[in-house]
């Protein structure tokens, strides 16, 4: 009797992408990314695509909408939901507003964080302590900050300075001072090079000069406050009680720690958050609370938390995006036109990718098509309404949300209803 000997089966080899790093696949995917956009600005000729200019308006963009996203990451990796950011933004902007008038600019970004906060504070009081509806609070703390910043301007700022009235504050000196690195100055040596319009270099020399040519000391600050923020949601023992109480509940309550109490830390720090983003545009305007200077940011900037997946990471890259289409109202229409280029690029790579991973010739096809559209409209110079510009901030954020929800994978626990003792 001879024994037959079966051989396991071996595992499919897994592919050169597949086996690198999850960081390295970020910055392979961000590298890839830019030299794109390099060969796309140079193909369309339209330089102001990554010109100096349109890296620092865009990053004025992002970082209101960053610190409302990071705000809404701190509430809903706690378990409260947040659609009350625009709500506490617009505090922050009265706060900021208000503290800058008698106090100066470092007053203004600790009135817009004071303001957010009791904002955020008032939503952790009626979800956490009485169980409202978190959605139903958050609308009505939106409507609610934009009344109270009338009623408040009305009675604080109405002739008060030379433009004090009931829909803004008298203005304010907001210098705060900025960071000048040598070289990046008009007529330095980054500047020459981004004059020769090389493709990549002369895009990075454009990048570095909008980063860092002016970078604004209250801008240094928000960016600093995002690996502040991934450290105390990721490394702390604060930040551990957070995501459980978002995750389950019962398990730190079981524990002895107090859900309630966390909730309360986090949404309250949610809120200044939020107000510092308010501060920021305050700030950018030279110094005055304006009625209406959110201009919906806030939605924006939880827009940013969805696509981001609740990760800062991802928080980042979103408002980038975002603050990237919100500003080119700002900017040539040139750029717009080379975003033709760019999407009938992006269209085609996803039809290839469509029909050879899910095999679905629908799919691809609809891709295939949009290319073609995004292309003609390149060749043909086709202008864009600004009336249609101006939306474009909101059909990006529509567009990517519908992509990305697939894979998004909020708080297990948050939005839900929960009290002390109750098992999850």
């Amino acid at each position: 009797m001879t024994a037959t000997v079966v051989s396991a089966p071996t595992a499919p080899a897994r592919s050169w992408w597949v086996q690198q790093s999850k960081t390295r696949r970020l910055l392979l995917m961000a590298v890839g990314a830019f030299v794109v956009v390099s060969v796309v600005r140079a193909l369309s000729g339209e330089h102001a695509l990554t010109s100096q200019f349109t890296v620092a308006q865009t990053l004025t963009a992002t970082l209101p909408i960053m610190m409302c996203g990071l705000g809404g990451l701190m509430s809903e990796r706690s378990g409260v939901v947040n659609i009350g950011l625009e709500g506490m933004m617009i505090l922050g902007t009265w706060g900021a507003g208000f503290f800058g008038y008698h106090y100066g600019p470092w007053a203004a970004l600790f009135g817009g964080a004071l303001l957010g906060a009791i904002g955020g504070l008032l939503h952790a009081l009626a979800t956490v302590t009485f169980g409202v509806n978190h959605t139903v609070s958050g609308v009505a703390l939106n409507l609610l900050a934009f009344g109270w910043a009338r009623f408040l301007s009305g009675g604080l700022f109405k002739g008060r300075g030379s433009s004090g009235s009931e829909t803004n504050s008298p203005g304010f000196n907001s210098n705060m001072g900025a960071l000048r690195l040598p070289g990046l100055k008009d007529g330095g040596s980054i500047a020459k090079l981004e004059g020769h319009h090389w493709p990549v270099i002369s895009d990075l020399a454009g990048v570095v000069r909008g980063l860092f040519g002016d970078l604004k000391v209250y801008e240094l600050i928000a960016i600093l406050l995002v690996p502040a923020i991934w450290y105390l949601v990721w490394r702390t023992r604060f930040g551990l009680r957070m995501r459980a109480s978002g995750e389950k509940p019962s398990a730190p309550d079981s524990l002895g720690v107090n859900v309630y109490r966390t909730r309360f830390i986090a949404v309250g720090l949610s809120g200044a958050m939020a107000g510092i983003g308010g501060a920021l545009l305050v700030l950018n305007n030279n110094g005055g609370y304006l009625e209406g200077q959110t201009n919906n940011k806030g939605y924006l900037g939880l827009a940013a938390l969805i696509f981001g997946n609740w990760k800062p990471g991802g928080v980042v890259a979103g408002s980038a995006l975002f603050g990237f289409f919100d500003q080119l109202q700002l900017t040539s229409a040139g750029s717009i036109r080379a975003l033709y280029l760019l999407a009938a690029i992006a269209g085609a790579a996803g039809a290839v990718l469509a029909f050879r991973r899910t095999r679905k010739p629908l799919g691809a096809a609809a891709l295939a098509l949009l290319s073609i559209v995004m292309f003609v409209l390149f060749q043909t110079k086709f202008k864009m309404p600004d009336a249609l510009v101006k939306t474009l901030p909101y059909f990006v954020t529509l567009v990517v949300l519908a992509v990305f929800s697939r894979r998004l994978r909020p708080p297990a626990a948050a939005g839900m209803p929960w009290r002390k003792g109750q098992t999850t």
